[in-house]
């Protein structure tokens, strides 16, 4: 008898057992818990990501940056050559037609003549590969940089326009001096322009000294004995 109750007593203590061990299962097993160990692992995942995330932002960043101002510059450079490349092509060459001469366009000569008194006759010649038109009919002329060493036009003579290029001239003449007294001052030098506001007047070498005094000039021409200065 005593037997058969510490066998159902073992039996009682097994059967205990279990339900501890079930019910310990179940909790570990809860599902607030699975949900709660799902909740702490997706910050840490999210905070790697977005490391991730912010590293990859960082590293492409400068290299976005880098790429956006390589090309502006570029697109500046390649501007700015075409721009000068033009300019260049258009004012330097001075190659097309109705294109006013400037002074500079221009190779001067002068040359002491013994006609009317003596005077000194300008020849003009456009620079090599240039072709231009002189469309102001008189030169600017003046003997150093006081009002009284300015030359006044004559009139004489005179074509409107006349087109320079290759061998083609044109004469103006100079007479330094048209009183008869004996004032005046001595120059060495000449300066020409094609117009009065030409900002490149050429100071051309005398080649003799003169005397000036109320000086004139003629019209451009392409017939030098039209280029004779008379006061009429």
């Amino acid at each position: 008898m005593r037997s058969r109750l510490a066998a159902r007593s073992a039996r009682l203590v097994l059967a205990a057992a279990a339900v501890t061990a079930l019910a310990a299962t179940t909790t570990a097993c809860d599902p607030e818990d699975v949900a709660d160990a799902g909740s702490s692992a997706a910050p840490s995942a999210v905070a790697s990501a977005g490391s991730g995330g912010s590293d990859s932002s960082s590293s492409d960043s400068p290299s976005t940056s880098g790429s956006s101002a390589s090309g502006s510059s570029t697109g500046g450079s390649g501007s700015g050559g075409s721009t000068d490349k033009t300019v260049d092509s258009g004012g330097g060459k001075k190659g097309g037609y109705g294109q006013s001469c400037g002074t500079n366009d221009l190779d001067f000569t002068v040359t002491s003549e013994s006609r009317a008194g003596g005077y000194y006759l300008v020849t003009a010649k456009a620079k090599s590969g240039i072709t231009c038109y002189l469309e102001i009919n008189t030169p600017s002329v003046s003997f150093g940089s006081g009002a009284d060493g300015v030359a006044s036009p004559v009139g004489q003579g005179g074509e409107d326009p006349i087109k320079l290029t290759g061998s083609a001239v044109a004469y103006a003449g100079i007479s330094p001096k048209t009183t008869n007294s004996n004032a005046g001052k001595e120059f060495e030098h000449v300066i020409i322009a094609t117009t009065d506001d030409d900002p490149n007047p050429a100071e051309l070498k005398l080649p003799d000294t003169a005397n000036v005094d109320k000086p004139i000039v003629t019209n451009w021409a392409t017939n030098r004995a039209e280029a004779v200065p008379v006061i009429v």
